[in-house]
């Protein structure tokens, strides 16, 4: 949690120095290289199929949307924000998605969890001015979070299909190839001309805040269970407030930990169990 948390910073230290395309690709393309290791630690057969080529094909697709979004949104606006905003929004819209897309019954809890949802996204986005909302990186933000929970969705599925490592370690190749594709006009090697500060927050970024930390939390859920070791994704908005505050000298606001707290609490709601 604390690696994830300080991506967001990196993600900001970067955005100063080179432009979105060339960001996303590198970012991709290291991550997919630190995958290697890994998999060799693991061992695990590789199979693939016509399913979890669908789902790494999809998932590739809104990885990419995702880092373009929290790109911007924290080019423009703060990372502990950003990172508030889209961890504490994205369970509920899950949750929502699910019960659309699956006709899933809610229960009276989870129908209160989504009321406080509702009220701590409010605090949050500020909507009270809803100048601020559209004249700020919130609706990326809010983007970020949609479009999320629609990759945690598809990494539910996918895990029918294919080893959880292995599905990363894919995404993470055809989102490089794609990057490529798209930022082959780029300059590319403009990274080879930023000093020590931006190759720090980028390898942080693809290695130790995506590759090393997803491992963890993959071999955590092993462990621990999946509905425990998510409960930990409530510290990832706290490391990443508290890590912007010290690296970037970014004021914590607020609003941002009222409504961040509401729409955990909300969280907490949606996902307790009924006793029958």
């Amino acid at each position: 949690m604390l690696l994830w948390g300080g991506g967001w910073t990196a993600l900001k230290i970067l955005t100063y120095e080179l432009p979105m395309d060339v960001i996303i690709f590198w970012r991709f393309f290291i991550m997919s290289i630190s995958f290697l290791p890994i998999l060799y630690f693991f061992k695990e057969p590789i199979s693939l199929n016509k399913n979890s080529l669908k789902f790494i094909l999809s998932s590739s697709v809104l990885n990419i949307a995702f880092m373009v979004s929290s790109f911007f949104g924290i080019k423009y606006g703060l990372a502990g924000a950003g990172s508030v905003i889209i961890t504490s929004l994205s369970p509920i819209m899950t949750f929502l998605l699910v019960a659309i897309l699956f006709k899933n019954k809610v229960s009276s809890l989870q129908f209160v969890g989504l009321i406080i949802g509702l009220i701590g996204g409010y605090i949050i986005l500020e909507l009270n001015d809803i100048s601020l909302f559209f004249d700020g990186s919130n609706i990326y933000f809010l983007l970020c979070a949609f479009i999320w929970a629609g990759v945690t969705i598809l990494a539910q599925k996918s895990h029918e299909h294919i080893h959880p490592i292995h599905y990363s370690f894919f995404i993470s190749v055809v989102s490089t190839i794609v990057a490529f594709i798209y930022a082959f006009n780029a300059n590319l090697s403009a990274v080879f001309d930023q000093g020590v500060n931006f190759w720090i927050a980028l390898i942080y970024l693809a290695v130790l805040g995506q590759t090393l930390a997803t491992t963890i939390f993959f071999m955590a859920s092993g462990k621990l269970g999946s509905q425990k070791t998510s409960s930990f994704m409530f510290l990832v908005p706290i490391f990443a407030l508290l890590s912007a505050w010290i690296i970037l000298d970014e004021p914590i606001q607020m609003h941002i930990i009222v409504g961040g707290f509401i729409s955990m609490v909300a969280v907490l709601f949606i996902n307790k169990k009924v006793k029958k």
